[in-house]
């Protein structure tokens, strides 16, 4: 049994029933046979209906998912809403993509060899998904690996983050109530790590989803069996560059909330900024003073801006981090802690370039400021650690922001909006020790499908 609490005081809100080998083997025969049996594979219209009348079923639902959120993850009410209305429209932008996915033409003919022939390839789904998620958008996450899965008629055995199961599991139910059969969306909440290995390398799967931390994801990559395909989503260290010539008052706002949103706990949240010297303390004094009027508290409260982390033991993590810059020679502004999971909001100006914060994923509320003379300083210093997602540079230049967007070494470049800024349907990625493979509700359609091609040879009879 697993109990399941309340982020912010972890106050138990339900006990869920966890599954054990003889669980899992069931799990994955049934979505194996399922796939199998391509009689019954669902067609095209039967899926788009499903996941039309899905979003609908959560749209009716829409403030008790939020809230729910708020609750078992710590993302304050407010974005608990928007993640419920990115998902909404994520479950219908899959069902979108079946309006565009299709196979192409090969040319034939084009040597004697090929004479006589024509050529097509079509689209089928690769197989049995497994998909890992994460805690930090527990629903919205879950939309991600699931909806792409039904859209392109894979089934799906999905396992939610253990601290945040309740969204998953009751968009699950929803998925059966809008009408998806039995055994094609399956959800897993292993009664032990060692369960949960065993069903990324079970040689039934055919892809695996995950999102998470790199160390565990890049090990389960490593013990997939032969053939199977994954998609890998882990954090990064966001940079985002300040030049001399930015908008001061434009650009507080976006960097806060793109730094404290969710109390800093995703994977492209704003944590290395580099400013040119002649603004630095100019943006140092706007910042702070913003960052210092966020409301951090209980996040089932509507003008909360910044929850807890996801359990003591991170909060005291962060907390560690933020002593460790300050004792090398970084000056703190803000921070400390509320209570056993809720920090208040930090910055810290000038750390060490070797410190933790300025290496390692803070997955907490802290950002970093940094001061550079020339530009070429800060792409460096961007550009130096084994991670690579996304980044973003403020600037009125023209030929400085086409500049800077070449040359960071990042999935995606924003110029004038922070590093988080993301949408469902565009590509996310991350590059070297950030990920593998491609997410966004139309890109993760793409990574579970296989193309197959048919070669038709045309007979031709001499007439007598």
């Amino acid at each position: 049994m697993l109990e399941v609490v309340q982020a912010f005081d972890r106050k138990p809100i339900a006990d869920v029933e966890t599954d054990d080998a003889a669980a899992l083997e069931s799990k994955l025969a049934t979505a194996r046979n399922r796939f199998l049996d391509r009689r019954r594979w669902l067609p095209p219209h039967k899926r788009m209906e499903v996941l039309r009348k899905l979003a609908n079923l959560v749209e009716q639902r829409r403030e008790a998912f939020a809230m729910r959120i708020a609750r078992e993850g710590g993302k304050p009410y407010t974005d608990a809403l928007v993640e419920t209305d990115r998902a909404i429209d994520g479950i219908r932008n899959a069902a979108d993509v079946l309006r565009t996915r299709g196979g192409v033409e090969i040319p034939m003919g084009l040597t004697p060899a090929s004479d006589n022939r024509r050529a097509w390839t079509i689209q089928e789904p690769i197989g049995v998904v497994a998909a890992i998620s994460a805690f930090n958008h527990p629903l919205n996450l879950i939309v991600h690996q699931v909806a792409p899965a039904i859209a392109t008629g894979c089934p799906v055995v999905i396992k939610p983050a253990t601290a945040t199961p309740l969204s998953c599991l009751e968009l699950v139910e929803l998925v059966h109530e809008a009408g998806m059969p039995d055994g094609w969306v399956q959800t897993l909440l292993p009664e032990s790590r060692d369960l949960s290995s065993a069903f990324a390398s079970d040689a039934r799967i055919a892809f695996l989803s995950f999102i998470g931390s790199a160390a565990v994801g890049w090990r389960l990559r490593a013990s997939l069996a032969p053939g199977t395909r994954c998609a890998l989503e882990h954090g990064g260290v966001a940079p985002v560059i300040v030049d001399k010539g930015a908008d001061l008052d434009a650009i507080i706002e976006p960097i806060t909330k793109g730094g404290y949103y969710h109390a800093g706990q995703v994977c492209v949240s704003v944590q290395r900024i580099y400013v040119q010297n002649t603004i630095k303390n100019a943006l140092i004094e706007r910042f702070s003073e913003r960052v210092a009027r966020l409301s951090v508290g209980d996040p089932t409260r509507p003008e909360t801006d910044v929850g807890p982390l996801i359990n003591p033991r991170e909060a005291t993590r962060v907390e560690t981090w933020i002593e460790e810059a300050v004792s090398a020679g970084a000056r703190q502004i803000g921070g400390g802690r509320i209570s056993n999971t809720t920090l208040r909001p930090a910055i810290l100006v000038d750390p060490p370039h070797q410190a933790k914060v300025s290496m390692h994923e803070i997955f907490g509320p802290v950002t970093c400021i940094y001061g550079y003379d020339e530009i070429d300083e800060a792409i460096d210093a961007a550009n130096a650690l084994s991670v690579a997602f996304q980044a973003s540079i403020f600037t009125r230049n023209l030929d400085v922001a086409l500049d800077a967007a070449e040359r960071l070494d990042a999935s995606a470049v924003m110029v004038n909006d922070h590093s988080a800024f993301r949408t469902d349907w565009m590509p996310f990625a991350g590059r070297r020790e950030s990920g593998y493979g491609v997410g966004g509700i139309p890109y993760t359609a793409r990574e579970m499908t296989v193309e197959k091609m048919i070669v038709f040879k045309r007979q031709y009879h001499s007439s007598s």
